[in-house]
């Protein structure tokens, strides 16, 4: 569908159709254009039954925001305009941060980590001539620390896109979500939506905003026929993805580089290829350089035979019929280097690469967000789309509820975009680094993708544009066969002198870690909000990210106001049996409750008897946890329950140590156990003191929260 005739005014675009069509409204919308008209009191009646947040999107990322929504107790829908879900695998690597978040989802995390290849069949990249041909090289990307859960209770994962969603939704259903496909429903009671409601097949094509809720004018089809259906909201989500069209009815513009490469996707199943893959050189991602093609092998699954083959485009030149399913088999029987009689070609999707950040991602007065892919588009070196995605969704989820229950003012939702958008043009440019870094192979081997871009922008756009198409694509092939033949494996060799001083230079890369990598620990688990809902340490410097610069760094532990909290293992000490948790269990999922982490010490107990009583004021939940040492023994939380009565929310925990000679959680952090941390609901540290000594606990507390929640 078109994107035309917008309208732009007040920071809301209108879309209208060409031609006049009559719009289909239920009942319900009639009686509630009526009380529009009536008085105030029959307007808060109104309010009551418009729905709080409507999701436009069912990929993770909205599935994820609907979940954390629900289980806070606000109400939500979901339409999303395919009518069945994609097969297609997609995104496939899950960072620790987001598994960090699926282990709070009723056991998510676990059930990705059961379900996905063992670790040893997806550790590796493997660069190689073809799959059953020459190696040139391959990367381990998983260090002990990462199954260690040193920093983090939960490692990275490698699951496909199509299967967590089926998880997802399956997690929504034992929420009592309804799915709705659009030949059905008129199961909806009255046309209203009620919350838990995924309507399949639902298309946006407008939307109208003022001062008190959002309209969006859904389109499907009923009965063969068009049926428009307007639903109002108190806010508006738009997780629909790159192509957003939310976003574009907005009239919110992208920045950042735009088609910085074309491809195709090939879906296929082979169990032959998966079984020789298995047992001869299993890996999650084959590059593959031969004389005939070149492409990047995604293994899905190694044991199921399923992979997604990745293969530059290059249009007008050449044209989706390019790639039958006939041809894309001739092309996958090229890269693994024989003909295999099962490969079974399932889906041909063209596909553009960009790297890009919406220049705002909230709008008209707090009421309409973007999230995920519709905020943001990245390379997919490094696994950053999904994963800032779902990260999205856990800093907006605790803040959307805030402001629905009416905790806090409209301005909190505000420190979304002041938090998310530097994150998401830091890992922008991180995903670029890193795909230039994918790109050294190549141009190590002699065939520099820089090249045949330019070579190709030449014969679009440059000379080559007035000869006739056929003529063209003809030259281009030709240029292209040129620049491959130097992969042959005659050539790239030892014995030849220019061949080996490539691949020795392809050997410096691998050895450097100046290839593609998998894993960024500093980003996924280290990356900090320097302002929004936080209030800033009057001694520490707001300093931005070092820049990045494509390779793995690791993760150092920080409390500084906007980073996550440290994760490190702790046994309750209420609790006989010698179970342990990490701090990052110490916060619940399912209310908006803010956690402070204190030592067992008068002037800090003060200070949690303070946050329990300006919490009450601003109605929200708090939590005090006592850090006590590691050689604490049992029979001394008294003392707690003694300091901060009457209050009882409270959880005495001692640190889990491996070993005597290690730094407490206290140093490890860069603090002493007279210091004290206040965590917000989505794990990220609002304040923190180094010492307890606070003259006016109470008045220091209440310019916390008054801060952190966005109250004058």
């Amino acid at each position: 569908m078109g994107f035309s005739g917008f309208i732009k005014g007040f920071g809301v675009s209108f879309l209208h159709r060409a031609k006049p069509r009559t719009k289909v409204y239920p009942l319900a919308y009639s009686l509630q254009q009526r009380a529009l008209s009536s008085s105030d009191s029959k307007r808060t009646n109104l309010e009551d039954s418009i729905l709080p947040v409507l999701i436009v999107g069912a990929g993770p990322v909205g599935l994820v925001l609907s979940l954390l929504l629900t289980k806070l107790g606000i109400k939500c829908s979901i339409m999303e305009k395919s009518k069945a879900f994609s097969n297609h695998p997609q995104a496939h690597f899950i960072n620790n941060r987001s598994m960090e978040v699926f282990r709070k989802l009723d056991g998510l995390a676990e059930e990705i980590q059961n379900s996905q290849p063992p670790v040893d069949l997806w550790r590796k990249f493997i660069y190689c001539t073809s799959l059953t041909g020459q190696i040139l090289g391959s990367v381990d990307h998983i260090q002990p620390q990462d199954l260690e859960n040193v920093v983090s209770p939960v490692s990275v994962a490698h699951f496909s896109q199509y299967k967590l969603t089926r998880l997802l939704l399956k997690k929504l259903e034992d929420l009592n979500f309804r799915v709705y496909k659009s030949e059905a429903l008129e199961d909806l009671t009255n046309g209203f939506l009620e919350g838990r409601e995924l309507l399949m097949g639902h298309e946006c094509v407008s939307i109208n905003a003022d001062d008190h809720f959002v309209t969006v004018t859904a389109e499907h089809i009923q009965e063969g026929r068009r049926v428009l259906r307007d639903i109002q909201c108190k806010m508006l989500i738009a997780a629909d993805g790159a192509g957003s069209t939310v976003r574009k009815l907005l009239g919110i513009e992208l920045r950042g580089e735009k088609d910085m490469q074309k491809l195709v996707s090939v879906h296929f199943l082979s169990r032959d290829l998966g079984l020789y893959l298995l047992n001869e050189r299993p890996g999650m991602l084959f590059f593959i350089f031969n004389t005939e093609a070149i492409g990047v092998l995604v293994a899905h699954d190694l044991k199921q035979g399923e992979f997604v083959l990745q293969t530059p485009f290059y249009p007008p030149q050449q044209n989706l019929d390019d790639f039958s399913p006939e041809k894309c088999k001739m092309l996958i029987f090229k890269l693994i280097g024989r003909e295999l009689p099962d490969v079974d070609v399932i889906d041909i999707k063209p596909w553009v690469m960009h790297a890009e950040v919406a220049e705002k991602f909230i709008t008209c007065d707090n009421r309409i967000v973007l999230v995920g892919d519709a905020a943001h588009r990245f390379p997919p070196a490094g696994g950053f789309g999904m994963n800032t995605g779902i990260q999205d969704a856990h800093n907006l989820a605790w803040k959307i509820a805030s402001f629905i229950m009416g905790i806090a003012p409209s301005s909190l939702l505000h420190t979304y975009e002041t938090e998310r958008k530097p994150i998401a043009i830091f890992n922008t440019a991180l995903s670029v680094q890193n795909f230039r870094a994918a790109m050294e192979v190549p141009a190590a081997l002699g065939i520099n993708p820089t090249v045949a871009n330019a070579v190709h922008r030449t014969i679009t756009d440059g000379v080559g544009s007035i000869l006739p198409s056929g003529l063209q694509s003809t030259i281009l092939q030709g240029i292209f066969k040129v620049g491959l033949a130097q992969l042959s494996e005659s050539f790239l060799n030892d014995n030849n002198p220019l061949g080996f001083s490539r691949l020795a230079r392809l050997r410096r890369i691998f050895e450097e870690g100046k290839s593609l990598q998998l894993q960024f620990p500093a980003e996924d688990l280290g990356f900090r909000y320097l302002e929004g809902a936080l209030l800033p340490d009057s001694d520490t410097a707001a300093n931005p990210p070092e820049p990045p610069t494509g390779r793995r760094r690791d993760y150092v532990p920080s409390t500084d106001p906007g980073s996550r909290l440290p994760h490190t293992y702790v046994r309750p000490l209420s609790n006989s049996s010698e179970m342990t948790i990490s701090t990052l269990d110490l916060l619940c999922i399912d209310k908006i409750e803010f956690l402070l982490i204190i030592a067992p010490l008068d002037e800090s107990y003060n200070l949690g008897r303070a946050a329990f009583r300006v919490a009450e004021e601003f109605k929200v939940s708090a939590k005090v946890c006592v850090m006590w040492p590691a050689d604490t023994v049992d029979g001394v939380e008294a003392k707690s329950k003694e300091a901060l009565a009457p209050w009882g929310n409270y959880i005495d925990v001692v640190e889990v140590k491996k070993s005597s000679n290690l730094l407490s959680w206290w140093s490890i952090c860069k603090m002493t156990d007279k210091g004290a941390i206040l965590v917000r609901p989505d794990e990220h540290i609002a304040w923190r003191t180094r010492s307890a000594v606070i003259e006016d606990p109470i008045s220091e507390m209440k310019k916390v929260f008054s801060a952190v929640l966005g109250m004058k």
